[in-house]
């Protein structure tokens, strides 16, 4: 008789009610479903387990993640699968563009996984899909959300600024301290380099970052990622809950409440952000066009004022 212990598994917490989201099983989901299949396009959306995707999809917003599905590194909050990617599609673009037409869409959020393989790091790639946007759908505002592109050369970065998104986001995700345990392919101060190279190339291009927090970090290194952002002149901040996608992925070290992303928000503001999100579930692209015509509305706003 073997006399073996069987291993448990210890269980997950369960999630607050703030947390919780339903299900997705609208007829407008399936159709956002059904045409990102048909282009061969990946999302976000689907690929990080996002926990709004069925209330975007319903409202036919979703955020196109370009250069496949697969990432160079692996990240201990992403769910986006690693490996050795495959060759980059040459009709992703236009299948893009398409989506976006299709959908009617006013403002698009395009993302990618890291692509350390590739000598730019997928830049390119980022510039055929705004240069097909604006030849198919020019009143379409574009938004991006792109890798750190670390140790690629300074070019990448740079011909993408001259393809003029409206909006550049690059996120932060999280403190300084946790970057090695949490996102160990990064560099903490190259992100901020990054984003603060955009608007010293082009001060009219909205940058953006965001934090997840629930990963272990004192309050007072958030406002201090606060503060950096801020020196690197970044207009927009978004922070949200980290959520486990996996047991294997890092764990849940705190669910912050809804009182304590509103605190957050309150000093983001009080420190000249444009614009902030902070809730539970804001992600990166959630009402990412709403939120463009907001901050858009709060630059011409300050612009007046310096009349």
């Amino acid at each position: 008789m073997n006399d073996i212990t069987p291993i448990r598994t210890a269980p997950r917490e369960r999630k607050p009610d703030w947390i919780r989201v339903k299900a997705p099983t609208s007829a407008g989901f399936n159709e956002t479903r059904k045409l990102m299949r048909d282009l061969n396009l990946a999302t976000v959306c689907e690929e990080a387990a996002c926990p709004n995707i069925g209330e975007c999809w319903t409202k036919k917003h979703a955020t196109v993640m370009i250069l496949g599905d697969t990432c160079t590194r692996a990240c201990a909050f992403c769910n986006v699968k690693t490996g050795m990617p495959r060759a980059v599609d040459a009709m992703e673009p236009e299948n893009v563009a398409v989506a976006a037409a299709k959908m009617g869409l006013e403002h698009i959020v395009i993302t990618s996984v890291d692509r350390d393989d590739l000598p730019d790091g997928g830049a390119s790639q980022f510039v055929k899909v705004i240069e097909a946007l604006r030849r198919n759908t020019p009143k379409t505002t574009i938004e991006i959300l792109t890798p750190d592109f670390r140790n690629k050369v300074e070019s990448a970065v740079e011909s993408i600024i001259e393809a003029r998104p409206d909006v550049y986001n690059h996120n932060l995700e999280t403190v300084p301290r946790l970057y090695p345990t949490i996102r160990p392919g990064a560099r903490y101060y190259a992100s901020l380099r990054l984003l603060e190279s955009v608007k010293r190339h082009d001060p009219s291009i909205f940058t953006k970052s965001g934090v997840m927090v629930g990963l272990g970090e004192e309050r007072m290194e958030v406002h201090q990622v606060m503060d950096d952002m801020r020196s690197a002149d970044i207009d927009f901040l978004t922070m949200g809950q980290y959520l486990q996608p996996t047991p294997k992925h890092c764990k849940i070290m705190e669910f912050v409440t809804p009182q304590a992303f509103d605190a957050y928000a309150a000093i983001a503001r009080a420190k000249g952000f444009l614009l902030v999100a902070a809730t539970p579930l804001t992600r990166s692209s959630y009402h990412a066009g709403d939120d463009f015509a907001k901050m858009r509305t709060a630059r011409e706003a300050q612009l007046a004022k310096q009349r």
